[in-house]
Parts: structure tokens; C-alpha cells; sequence
């Protein structure tokens, strides 16, 4: 006999559904174990086919004689464009270094100084194998995973939608059936693969965000789309920030620097696509730091030793997301989210770069310990609430509507066009957008090119209502 989670009879209950095998997903589920919880992990793909195995940036972490928690949160703040959450940063900057502590502890492997990348005062950024972080944190987390007796990992699984019952969360909806669970954290990553350029793999549609609104969660800062500056032309492949961090200069087809390479990403961006195109010029830093990825360009055709590289913004990290608290509750009972697919606030109006990875683990390690600690004693889930069936197509004409609706330069005309489009998270796009009537950061509306003091707060969708503007401290 079975129940109604999918287990045998008698089988202990799972305390804690992780969705997605990122590393937000994988630090959320290493530290229930390490509180003694009995952990599933779901994920679409395999443990190494999630964007945070393909992040080539590093993760900061104010260490340095010369660094301090108030000067990292100063750089993010600065970047954030007016719009960051001030609790968010400080928590992400002060538990930064004991993070880096325990990706250590589980094996993560760091060079010995921290480098420089965009926005950043102080060198703060710790890198692994050069431009191959997010690989080798992935690969160190899921090694733990795996040979941790807690944590089941589920790969190849696809999720269809929450299990909604009696106005919370009580676990998700898998293609071979409901898993319950008395916490489900998503950890699905963000939407970028959304738009025909991007650095994103193709998978990173933001379904958990799709997931979440569906459950009645509210999302938030879905206009905010980081654009990563340099990208190779020809196939949209990551050329990290910690190329311009080592030295690598950006010039235009006359052969001249035309801005500066480490400032802020959403400037370095829009500079780059006012002139069309432009090259990143490789030959002054020790292209030795980058082995795999020099390799990469070359396989492209490229040749970094001897001449510039051809490359263009491209869609790289959403910002917005579900709206959480800084323990990763979602506003829907029993559903948290962490990690990309996550809305705290930290980033503001534009991240700053490396913040990314470290927001997975600080993120990442607060949700567990909640998820956890909220658990109620006894958990019986009801029969799940029928949800109203809706399917998300995305083909190469919806992401070429996106490129040109809502890309680095967008208008309303753009923006009217996505409410019709065939994915729900691109229509959330359009929403907040529209709502957003101003330029800040990342979102860049060239019919209101100008910052309004005013609109510094966060666009938050719920199901049923119109868009609103609330200010989190």
C-alpha cells in the first residue's frame, strides 16, 4: 500500500523537498542533514547540469586586512541603484566569510588571493581554478550530497507544479506522482534562458518562479534581468568578469577603450550596445589563470593570444523572483526558495558581480535552518487543490520576442507585445516592467529614460491583483 507522498507505507517521512540540484539546493540540503533531517532532492537534470556548474565569476567574501563587511555592503549597495534591501545585504556581507569557511570544509579548493572584478573597492573575490568556480563548488557540494545517508537525490525528475492544500505548501506534484513534504524549498534557478541571447543553459526558463505564482506565492523585480557585458558574439558563451578583473581591456572596431571595465555591469552593458559591437582584448592579462576557458575560445575560432575577441551583452541573472524573507520563506506556508529563483532583495536594481554564488550559500543555509525549525509536529497533508492547468511553451520565436521586447533597451510598445506571450514568466516580465516607468539599473525603458526617486521600491505580483510598489528594510 502506498500513501499519499508516493513512499511505502511506513517508511519515514522526508522533512525537508528540495527542488533543484544547484548550489543553493545543494548547501540547503547538506545543512538539514547536518541538523539530522531526512532530505529529497529533486532535480530535472543531473547534479552537474545546473547554471551554477556553469558560473565561471568567483564568490566575494570580505577577508582581507583591507576589507570590511561595511565596504562590501557599501559596493552592493552602490550597485543596487537605490533599490537593495538593506537587511538582506547586511546579512549576506557579514556571514560571507564563514561561508567561504564551509565551502572549505566541504572541499572547495580557493587560489590564494582573492581578485578584483566590477564594482568591487577591495579585491574580495575568491576564485576556483580560475574562471571554473561555480564548477567546483558544484562538484564538492554534490560529492558531499551523494555520500551523505540523509540526502536522496532524485535526477531526470520533472516537477509539474506545488502540492497546494489547506493554504499552504505540503510538497510538489513530479511527473511520477505527489512527494510531500512539510517544507519544499525551490531552488530552480532563474529565467534567462528566456531570451534568444544568453549565457544561461537552455533549461533556466524560471519555472520555479512559474511554479510558486501558480501556488499563490507572490513574486517580485521580474524587469530586473542582469545582461552580462561580455558574452562571445558568435554563441553567447560566459567570458567571465574576472577576465576585466585581471586586466582585460574592452575596445571598440577602431581599436580604442570607450569605458571602464570594472564598473558596475548594467553601465559596462548599455555602453557596449550604444556603439553595436566590441572586442575584448585578452592579450594584457596571464591567460595561464584561465585554462579551460581560453581553451573554450579557441574551440570557438578564436585565437585570444594574437588578436581581440568579437562580443555583445547577453541575458545572464534574474534578479527578482519569489518574494522571501531573509530565511527564505516564500509568502505561501510551507514553500521556501533560495538562490537564483529567489527574491530578497539583496541585489537591488543590479547585482554585484560574485554575489551571485555567495547569496546561494548565505541564502541557502538560512532557508534550511528555517525550513527545519518551522516544521509542525505533525504533518498529515490533504488531498491537493486543483490548480488551473496551464502549459509553458517557449520556442525560438517567444525568445527572440523577449531579446527585442525586453532586452537591454525596452519601451512599452515592446512590453505590450510580451502580455500575450506563451510563457507565464514572460508575461510577469512585461508586467513588472510596465509597471517600472523609469530607467534604474538593469531595467533601461528608453521612453522614460530617466531614475525616479519615488519608484525606489520593489514590484510585487500577486495572483489577482494589479502590481504594487512596497519598500522592504
Amino acid at each position: 500500500m502506498t500513501n499519499p507522498t508516493g513512499h511505502q507505507s511506513g517508511e519515514k517521512r522526508v522533512d525537508l523537498l528540495v527542488v533543484g540540484s544547484g548550489i543553493a539546493g545543494l548547501v540547503t540540503a547538506l545543512t538539514a542533514a547536518a541538523k539530522g533531517a531526512d532530505v529529497m532532492v529533486v532535480s530535472k537534470g543531473t547534479l552537474s547540469s545546473s547554471a551554477s556548474y556553469h558560473a565561471q565569476g568567483g564568490i566575494a567574501a570580505a577577508c582581507g586586512e583591507d576589507d570590511s563587511p561595511a565596504l562590501h555592503a557599501a559596493d552592493t549597495i552602490n550597485a543596487g541603484r537605490g533599490l537593495c534591501r538593506p537587511s538582506a545585504v547586511e546579512t549576506l556581507v557579514e556571514e560571507a566569510p564563514a561561508r567561504i569557511d564551509d565551502l572549505r570544509a566541504w572541499g572547495v579548493r580557493f587560489g590564494p588571493e582573492p581578485g578584483l572584478e566590477g564594482g568591487h573597492s577591495r579585491s574580495r573575490v575568491f576564485h576556483s581554478r580560475g574562471a571554473e568556480t561555480g564548477r567546483e563548488i558544484e562538484l564538492a557540494l554534490a560529492a558531499e550530497v551523494r555520500a551523505d545517508d540523509r540526502i536522496r537525490v532524485v535526477e531526470s525528475e520533472r516537477v509539474g507544479g506545488l502540492w497546494r492544500a489547506g493554504g499552504r505548501c505540503g510538497g510538489i506534484i513530479s511527473e511520477h506522482g505527489p512527494i510531500a513534504s512539510p517544507a519544499t524549498l525551490l531552488a530552480t534557478g532563474g529565467a534567462g534562458a528566456l531570451w534568444s541571447r544568453t549565457t544561461n543553459p537552455r533549461g533556466a526558463l524560471g519555472e520555479g518562479i512559474a511554479m510558486a505564482y501558480r501556488a499563490g506565492a507572490a513574486v517580485a523585480d521580474l524587469e530586473f534581468m542582469q545582461f552580462h557585458p561580455t558574452a562571445l558574439s558568435a554563441t553567447g558563451m560566459l567570458l567571465s568578469e574576472a577576465l576585466r578583473g585581471a586586466g582585460a581591456l574592452l575596445l571598440d572596431t577602431r581599436g580604442e577603450r570607450f569605458t571602464d571595465e570594472l564598473a558596475p555591469r548594467d553601465v559596462v552593458a548599455r555602453a557596449i550596445a550604444a556603439r553595436g559591437s566590441a572586442l575584448l582584448d585578452l592579450r594584457p592579462i596571464d591567460r595561464g589563470r584561465f585554462p579551460a576557458l581560453i581553451d573554450r575560445i579557441r574551440e570557438a575560432g578564436y585565437d585570444p593570444d594574437t588578436e581581440p575577441v568579437p562580443v555583445a551583452p547577453a541575458a545572464h541573472y534574474t534578479l527578482g523572483g519569489i518574494v522571501t524573507d531573509l530565511d527564505g520563506r516564500s509568502t505561501l506556508p510551507g514553500l521556501y526558495a533560495a538562490g537564483e529563483c529567489a527574491c530578497t532583495g539583496v541585489h537591488g536594481a543590479n547585482r554585484l558581480a560574485s554575489n551571485s554564488l555567495l547569496e546561494c550559500v548565505v541564502f541557502g543555509r538560512r532557508a534550511a535552518l528555517a525550513a527545519i525549525a518551522d516544521a509542525p509536529l505533525e504533518f498529515e497533508p490533504q488531498p491537493a487543490e486543483a490548480l488551473s492547468p496551464e502549459v509553458d511553451r517557449v520556442d525560438r520565436k517567444l525568445r527572440e520576442q523577449m531579446w527585442q521586447g525586453a532586452g537591454l533597451v525596452r519601451d512599452a510598445a515592446g512590453l505590450e507585445s510580451l502580455r500575450s506571450a506563451s510563457a507565464l514568466v514572460s508575461r510577469l516580465v512585461a508586467e513588472c516592467a510596465l509597471h517600472r516607468r523609469e530607467s534604474r539599473g538593469v531595467h533601461f525603458r528608453s521612453d522614460f529614460p530617466i531614475e525616479e526617486p519615488e519608484l525606489a521600491a520593489h514590484t510585487v505580483l500577486r495572483q489577482g491583483q494589479e502590481p504594487l510598489l512596497e519598500r522592504w528594510s
